[in-house]
């Protein structure tokens, strides 16, 4: 058998209808309406598609950032691995305000963004002395232990790591801190300088 594709003929013309006007010869051609060329189509190259949206990085406060930790993630699912980037980030307007943020992301930059974003909705607000702490503080979180302790003007900040990363950007600059754990973890670091820092008194959480 053959196949036959149906053919489809050009209805009459109702009645009444206006006669479609013919191109003169020699004159020449009119582009349609749409602005996409001859014959009204659609713009070149256009798709009629969105483009792809990014991630807004929402910093109301102004806050300033620093890359802490930057790895990527495997995950294991039923059709294979799944790779990830997980980012840390620390903000802070030294002067008295620090966060830290951690999220994942399918590539670097949804990473960041979206860690900011988290960030900036767990702001700490700590009251400073000046240009240090009032008091000495420590804390445990995880497998790390931070101990933070005052110093007199000029000392400068005493800190290594991911501790002295949140230390600066709160606003202190002249204090000592000691890492007691044994964990070379940067997230579990910050986080553990995070939680001293809410020790002080008059601390909160925005």
């Amino acid at each position: 058998m053959e196949n036959t594709t149906p053919v489809q003929t050009q209805a009459p013309a109702a009645a009444g209808a206006a006669p479609v006007a013919a191109n003169k010869p020699g004159a020449p051609l009119r582009p349609g309406r749409g602005g996409g060329g001859f014959g009204g189509g659609r713009r070149p190259g256009g798709g009629g598609g969105r483009r792809p949206m990014r991630p807004k990085e929402q910093n109301p406060m102004g806050l300033k950032d620093k890359m802490l930790d930057l790895r990527r993630v495997t995950r294991v699912v039923a059709g294979g691995k799944r790779f990830r980037f997980r980012a840390t980030v620390v903000m802070g307007d030294e002067k008295g305000k620090v966060a830290v943020g951690v999220a994942k992301g399918l590539d670097v930059q949804s990473a960041i963004a979206k860690a900011k974003h988290a960030a900036v909705k767990n702001v700490l607000i700590v009251p400073l002395k000046g240009r240090t702490i009032p008091h000495e503080v420590g804390a445990k979180f995880s497998a790390a232990r931070v101990i933070i302790k005052p110093a007199i003007e000029g000392h400068g900040l005493k800190a290594g790591g991911a501790v002295r990363v949140v230390l600066s950007l709160a606003g202190v600059k002249d204090a000592t801190a000691k890492c007691l754990g044994r964990t070379p973890n940067k997230l579990t670091n910050a986080l553990a300088a995070i939680e001293a820092l809410k020790m002080i008194k008059g601390a909160k959480m925005m």
